[in-house]
């Protein structure tokens, strides 16, 4: 076996010149732009998934706690995930269409003692867009086993703004 035979493209049959690239990429560009998105991919995936959100956008994974939002014809429900947090614990505010969570969790050992951790701790805020005029003084929050849930009533003006648009072939 000689050196050459190990360079991707010195092999092959005779003349014939094997390509760097893969099948149907023969662009070099196109071959520069995945690479380029495959090393911010890497890099991205380092950061530490504790980030705060800045103004609704987030790094990758850094929206704690965990929601899921759901809208029905009366009322839009967000449900937080807030694990080994208490009620006293979390501060619940809706200000001007956006709804914030808000709140602390504490470590239960002393730094001394803990080798290795991946739970997190400490403060965290959490804002969220509610994108229809809600009955303020109807807003229910109730929180049950780490779980907190918040029922947003829409107004009636917000319920009568839904207009089905026909779809034309």
């Amino acid at each position: 076996m000689s050196v050459r035979d190990l360079l991707p493209w010195s092999r092959g049959n005779g003349n014939q010149v094997t390509s760097l690239f893969r099948d149907g990429e023969r662009d070099p560009f196109l071959s520069l732009h995945r690479q380029v998105n495959r090393l911010f991919d890497d890099v991205l995936r380092g950061f530490d998934s504790r980030l705060p959100s800045l103004g609704g956008v987030s790094a990758p994974g850094a929206a704690w706690p965990s929601v899921e939002i759901s809208s029905g014809d009366k009322e839009i429900k967000v449900t937080a995930e807030l694990p080994g947090l208490e009620q006293k614990d979390i501060e619940v505010l809706l200000d001007d269409g956006v709804l914030t969570l808000r709140g602390e969790k504490r470590s239960e050992t002393d730094d001394r003692d803990r080798q290795f951790s991946e739970r997190y701790y400490g403060r965290f805020e959490r804002h969220i867009p509610v994108g229809y005029e809600v009955k303020e003084d109807e807003v229910d929050a109730r929180f049950r086993n780490g779980v907190l849930t918040v029922t947003l009533p829409k107004s009636e003006k917000a319920q009568s703004q839904v207009k089905r648009i026909d779809i034309k072939t």
